[in-house]
């Protein structure tokens, strides 16, 4: 029994049909050219890569095979490699004669004969394609962010933001200066206070606006507080769903903020309650169009009045 197995299992190992099974076990694209640039054989990873089958690869050159550009890439490519006779590696695009363009890292070496002679060249190829579109998706966000984050420090409201574990993504100086001295100190440590926990930099109120919109999913909260002889104005959104919330903090104690706050409240009371204004307005005997200018008229006062 011994006798018979041996035999059976080395002449497994010369089978040229199971080493194109390994190839073809595969996920990686494999290929091996001849001498003069003759498929000789590729795996099925290979195929789809291509988009051809083994019948339209095998037997023919890489002119036939790839476009001009990849042909004549691969053409110098394996010139340097059977030149140097070790390894290559190189990123290259890949066009194929449909059109398609892939990014692909390629690991080429040389094969030997059992003289030791070379007779071609074996390759893979890694198709990177997604990877890069990934990388520019990452550095396109990162230039974002970075940009964000320039805009945020520049704001003269408080600006918090936290995520679902509680903790501060990132915040600025302002909303520092607003919960008084010792937040104020440790965002010098701290820059952007990030990785903080929330709960212990914000008033109890502030902290349930902010978990209450993380947990519920709503798109806005707001309200008006009293902090440190300050009125606040706290407005709460929610950033990414359930994952990310952030709180502008105003101080309404600033004199333009309070300006500003009279108008834009004003202007949503005229907007929202116009027809209120109007049924008033008849029944106290009075022009709806002179009542609603007067309002506006009070609103403009506010807007273009003394900064005193």
């Amino acid at each position: 029994m011994i006798y018979d197995k041996k035999p059976f299992a080395d002449g497994n190992n010369e089978c040229p049909e199971i080493h194109q099974k390994i190839i073809d076990a595969l996920p990686i694209p494999i290929f091996y050219r001849d001498l003069n640039g003759i498929y000789q054989m590729c795996n099925k990873a290979h195929e789809k890569f291509m988009g051809k089958s083994k019948d339209e690869i095998i037997g023919k050159s890489i002119h036939e095979v790839h476009s001009k550009e990849t042909s004549d890439i691969y053409a110098n490519q394996d010139k340097e490699l059977l030149k140097n006779l070790g390894e290559q590696i190189y990123e290259t695009q890949i066009k194929h004669i449909n059109g398609s363009i892939y990014n692909a890292i390629l690991k080429k070496g040389v094969i030997r004969d059992n003289d030791d002679k070379v007779i071609g060249i074996v390759g893979s190829i890694n198709d990177i394609t997604e990877l890069k579109k990934t990388q520019k998706r990452l550095e396109r966000a990162q230039e974002s962010m970075e940009v964000s984050s320039h805009m945020l420090h520049k704001i003269s409201a408080g600006i918090v933001m936290m995520d679902s574990n509680y903790k501060v993504v990132d915040s600025n100086e302002s909303f520092a200066k607003l919960m008084g001295d010792e937040i104020d100190e440790l965002y010098e440590t701290i820059p952007g206070l990030k990785g903080a926990d929330v709960k212990g930099l914000v008033p109890e109120v502030i902290f349930k606006m902010m978990s209450g919109i993380l947990s519920s999913g709503e798109d806005k909260l707001e309200r008006d507080m009293k902090f440190q002889n300050k009125l606040l104005h706290i407005s709460v959104i929610t950033l990414y769903k359930n994952r990310v919330v952030g709180a502008v903090i105003r101080d309404m104690s600033a004199p333009m903020l309070v300006q500003d706050e009279i108008i834009s409240r004003a202007q949503r009371i005229n907007k929202q309650s116009i027809e209120t204004v109007q049924k008033i307005a008849y029944l106290m005997g009075e022009n709806a169009a002179e009542t609603e200018e007067l309002l506006n008229s009070i609103i403009e006062i506010y807007r273009y009045g003394d900064d005193e």
